[in-house]
């Protein structure tokens, strides 16, 4: 029960549509959670050549679902299908390259401006400059699935029907009366066990100080 609405009950209109916003909303800020994201989504961009800034979301240059961040590993592939990894770079680090349009090569440099245009994208900044038929392949966290209505079916992985539904009574409560213990419990255990599955796996190095490390490469082997 939340508020006088008993499990069942029919909604009016006006709650109907409100109930629906704050889920969106609801669904909105859990693109911020990294471990709620279960997929890290790669795509791909056909490079111009000299141009090094492309607009990303659904009304960009990159017309994909604008992301919420760009992750590693990120790299360019050129024509013979050799791979360059590009690094990732912040604000700061884009801001101090002297000379951003010199030379067109392969880029090693990838810095993404999540600003939120008018258009609803981001701005990926290449460096150098691309030269003529490379492909750019980004991996980034994407936002969950929002719904157009009431009868929008989002497929989501098995556990975030649960997630949502009692996670989502507790947000739509606030301001209401208390949640029981019980949506409480189902609220948080459905959560730790998504996070569970979704976190990345810890892959522990020695310090090249403390082992002994013989060269090699992928070409030749050990």
């Amino acid at each position: 029960m939340i508020g006088e609405k008993v499990r069942g009950a029919t909604l009016s209109a006006n709650e109907q549509t409100e109930c629906l916003a704050e889920l969106n909303t609801f669904m909105d800020a859990l693109a911020l959670e990294r471990l709620m994201c279960y997929q890290i989504t790669e795509d791909t961009l056909a490079l111009t050549a000299s141009t090094a800034s492309y607009t990303i979301g659904t009304n960009g240059a990159f017309a994909v679902t604008r992301p919420v961040k760009i992750v590693d590993p990120c790299f360019v592939r050129d024509s013979s299908g050799y791979d360059t990894p590009v690094k990732i770079i912040n604000a700061d680090a884009y801001g101090k390259i002297v000379d951003k349009d010199g030379g067109y090569t392969v880029p090693t440099h990838v810095f993404y401006d999540g600003g939120f245009s008018a258009t609803s994208t981001g701005t990926i900044n290449l460096y150098p400059s691309p030269s003529g038929s490379l492909t750019l392949h980004i991996n980034s966290w994407k936002q969950l699935g929002t719904f157009a209505n009431l009868s929008t079916v989002v497929l989501l992985p098995p556990g975030y029907q649960l997630f949502i539904e009692s996670n989502f009574a507790i947000h739509l409560a606030a301001g209401f009366r208390p949640v029981s213990a019980e949506v409480i419990k189902l609220a948080r255990d459905s959560k730790a066990a998504i996070k569970n599955v979704n976190a990345p796996e810890v892959i522990s190095r020695m310090d090249v100080g403390i082992v002994r490390v013989r060269g090699g490469n992928i070409l030749n082997g050990p």
